[in-house]
């Protein structure tokens, strides 16, 4: 009987071709959108759940708001895990990663690579997370100082083999120079881990004052006992606070009680986050990679879904809408004596071997688009993740689920026919006919209405960003990495392509207005004995004399630090949001103090620059202030030419010649600035090419009904061409149904996508007004959209010749 039934489902494809080819096209594009969509959507859930105690590992986070300063701190102080073990009975192990030093040199040879994947681990790393041990012992691999712990691709990058690499030594160009023995090799760390690092360090070899609960620098986990409940351990962080961290503040400023610290607006908090949540739940300062968006999962979901209905109602409206050519078939089908379950049966037969070939396509073209998706979604995909045993499963479940949906309907509405009706021509087909099907029109452009907003707006928002002023210059800024460059050779390394005719002027540059670049968070007052009242926390940036002008950044109050000034070591320039923090009146001159618990120091402001977003424009411009240091691990260079490859060229070679073995890497201020907004651009893209997706579907499901809409007034618009109507009232009379569709799709989708871009707009500190246009755009682009479509088929219709439509007549 099923082979019967899919005989049948395979002639009537042959028969009706242009029916059959519309159809399978629509499921096809829909089904290989949706099948890309499905795997970037398990790759983000997936993130940090192959550790064997992912469920019991949390994260400490660290949320601190002083002087109207907040911070969201993925870091906490270096002592909070040893304490959290020792002092609570749910915690079974801790561990530390320290990753504020940036990037180092390995020596291979002769020759230096940068090696920005490194970090210090404690000892204990390989007890909390899972990451296997090719050679060695991971157990004992980092309990001593001068030891290192590397994944294989490093091992063979340096060494040539596993088994080469261990027992020997790497050789870090850091200033001691030290030598770190390799003690074990782990596997890759995989893709989808919230943290991905080449090196592990040893933590013995971090040179920093340990037990200060004020300072925050570490990442912390810890896991927690089975069965432990992690949201009431949040609760013992207040007793933390009162017995080992006020103590401490107390050293450098005046605070009775955490209370009274709060009362005034302040707030210090810790929490823990699991560590399967980091990756698209935490946006937090400093976290030790790029985390993902659980907004844009919900959005990518949203968008294959509605592609994916969108392909289904065309395959309901087309087959609905045919219902007169099947009508007779029905019939006599019944009169024969065929019960309504066969011809359900039947029906969705059709349906189901549609989607199965639909499927096949689909999966081709998800091949075929592959590496577009993988530049889209920034992932790594291969064929063989389409062939994992999992999602075949899921492929081959997928063309049931579609058909059944997408044939359901029309299974039920072509088997309920009245056989007698039926032979007797009294069926009603027309469009206007059917409530559902206008129903399903409806429902297709309200989806793409939606889709069309989202990309006007995310267009809108990346436009503002990237042109609107943000207070200092970012184009025509090289920067060049020069880390563990001895203070000697980057000075004169500055100096030296300072002379080259094309660079305007030099700079140090280890803090620059960008995110992922160095940052210094300090405890300031504005009176020497610090309290709850009078003290804030600030950026705290080490510059020197050019730095302001190579940046393009404005003085507008005071001066320029200046080597004619002998007092400006303890001088500071801060910027306006600074100024405003610490009080009325005229800022230049006033005394700013900051301690380190043992030591006060006062500074004098000299200057106040206007401010700038050196953090993405998604947060408000904060405190911060410049000092006179040393921060070369950087050297930004202002350049004005037109052929920058000669310069990079003279510049390589400059750097070649002073730090022989090094190696030269550099990029853009603009570049860097823009990759700040690599989700946005990324989900700009994919609402373009999905809403363009979306409308080629929606067409194809427009150009079928309006086809079979024109077959079956043929003999009406016949009759009113020999009545003397017009080309264009017959276009127009076949048009206003489907505009009237539209027009009812834009008074639900507007309001919808108002709200959604607003939501979505809440991100950005900075943003765009959504303009009435915004919507009047997306409503006109569905409309001509909709006219040019049946238009094509209205204007064939009417430009037959009415002799032959009224032949049989």
């Amino acid at each position: 009987m099923f082979k019967n039934y899919l005989k049948i489902a395979w002639r009537n494809l042959l028969k009706n071709k242009t029916f059959s080819l519309i159809n399978i096209a629509g499921l096809a594009s829909g089904l290989a959108c949706f099948i890309l969509i499905t795997l970037y959507i398990i790759d983000e859930l997936s993130y940090d759940r192959f550790h064997e105690k992912a469920d019991r590992i949390y994260r400490v986070h660290s949320d601190i708001r002083f002087g109207g300063t907040d911070m969201s701190l993925a870091v906490t102080s270096d002592p909070m895990g040893a304490t959290l073990k020792k002092d609570y009975p749910q915690v079974e192990q801790f561990t530390r990663i320290y990753a504020s030093e940036g990037s180092k040199l390995f020596k291979k040879e002769n020759v230096y690579i940068t090696e920005d994947r490194v970090v210090f681990a404690d000892s204990t790393l390989f007890d909390v997370f899972t990451l296997p041990a090719i050679a060695g012992n991971t157990k004992t691999a980092l309990h001593e100082p001068n030891t290192v712990v590397i994944n294989e691709s490093t091992a063979k990058k340096y060494f040539g083999s596993v088994e080469a690499a261990m027992g020997k030594t790497m050789e870090c160009n850091d200033e001691r120079n030290r030598l770190y023995k390799v003690t074990a090799v782990i596997k890759d760390i995989p893709k989808n881990s919230h943290f991905n690092y080449d090196l592990f360090l040893s933590m013995d070899n971090v040179e920093y004052g340990f037990g200060n609960f004020m300072s925050h620098n570490f990442h912390t986990y810890i896991v927690l006992q089975p069965g432990a409940d992690y949201k009431a351990f949040d609760k013992n962080f207040v007793q933390l606070i009162e017995k080992y961290l006020l103590p401490q503040a107390r050293q450098f400023m005046k605070i009775e009680s955490m209370s009274d610290f709060e009362k005034t607006g302040n707030k210090l908090a810790y929490s823990i986050m699991p560590i399967t949540d980091i990756h698209l739940h935490s946006d937090r300062i400093v976290e030790l990679g790029v985390n993902g968006s659980i907004q844009y999962v919900y959005i990518f979901g949203a968008v294959a879904l509605f592609i994916l209905l969108i392909a289904c109602i065309n395959f309901m409206n087309l087959s609905t809408a045919r219902s007169a050519s099947r009508a007779k078939e029905v019939g006599i089908r019944k009169v024969l004596g065929t019960e309504k379950k066969y011809l359900i049966r039947q029906f969705l037969a059709e349906s189901t071997l549609t989607s199965f070939i639909a499927l096949l396509l689909a999966i081709l073209g998800a091949w075929l688009a592959l590496n577009w998706f993988n530049n889209l979604a920034g992932k790594e995909f291969h064929i063989t993740d389409l062939l994992q045993p999992g999602f075949l499963l899921f492929l081959l479940a997928l063309p049931v689920a579609v058909g059944l949906v997408a044939g359901s309907y029309p299974a039920f509405f072509l088997s309920s026919f009245k056989p007698i009706s039926v032979l007797k021509g009294k069926l009603n087909t027309g469009f206007s006919k059917s409530n559902l099907r206008s129903s399903l029109v409806v429902f297709q452009f309200f989806t793409t209405i939606l889709l069309i907003t989202g990309t006007i707006v995310i267009y809108k928002q990346l436009r503002y960003i990237q042109t609107t002023k943000i207070g200092f210059n970012k184009d025509q800024v090289l920067i060049i990495d020069n880390p563990s460059m001895g203070r000697s050779t980057a000075e004169s390394f500055k100096a030296e392509v300072a002379k080259l005719s094309s660079v305007k002027s030099a700079s140090f540059a280890g803090f620059l207005p960008v995110s992922n670049s160095s940052r210094n968070d300090n405890t300031w007052s504005t009176e020497a004995v610090m309290t709850e009242k009078n003290g804030f926390n600030m950026q705290n940036w080490r510059i020197d004399y050019d730095y302001i002008p190579t940046l393009g950044m404005e003085v507008i109050k005071g001066r320029n630090f200046s080597q004619q000034y002998g007092g400006d070591s303890t001088a500071l320039i801060i910027n306006e949001t600074t100024a405003a923090l610490i009080g009325p009146g005229d800022p230049i001159g006033k005394k700013l103090y900051t301690s380190d618990g043992q030591n006060s120091t006062v500074y004098t402001v000299i200057g106040v620059v206007k401010n700038f977003n050196y953090e993405s424009l998604r947060k408000n411009v904060g405190p911060l202030c410049f000092r006179l240091g040393n921060n070369r691990w950087a050297t930004a260079f202002r350049v004005e030419t037109k052929d920058m490859k000669n310069l990079l060229a003279q510049v390589e070679t400059t750097f070649k010649k002073m730090a022989p073995g090094m190696p030269f890497t550099y990029n853009f201020l603009d570049e860097s600035f823009d990759r700040m907004y690599r989700d946005e651009q990324r989900i700009g893209k994919v609402a373009f090419s999905f809403s363009f997706l979306a409308i080629l579907i929606a067409c194809l499901g427009l150009f079928g009904l309006a086809t079979y809409m024109a077959e079956q007034r043929t003999k009406e618009i016949g009759v009113r061409k020999v009545l003397g109507a017009s080309v264009s009232s017959i276009v127009q009379m076949l048009s206003k149904d489907f505009v009237k569709l539209v027009l009812l799709a834009c008074v639900f989708a507007i309001p919808l996508a108002w709200w959604a871009m607003s939501q979505w707009l809440q991100n950005f500190a900075y943003r765009v007004n959504i303009g009435w246009w915004v919507f009047a755009a997306a409503a006109g682009i569905a409309l001509i959209i909709t006219i040019l479509t049946v238009s094509s088929q209205a204007v064939k219709a009417a430009l037959t010749n009415p002799v032959k439509s009224l032949r049989t007549e």
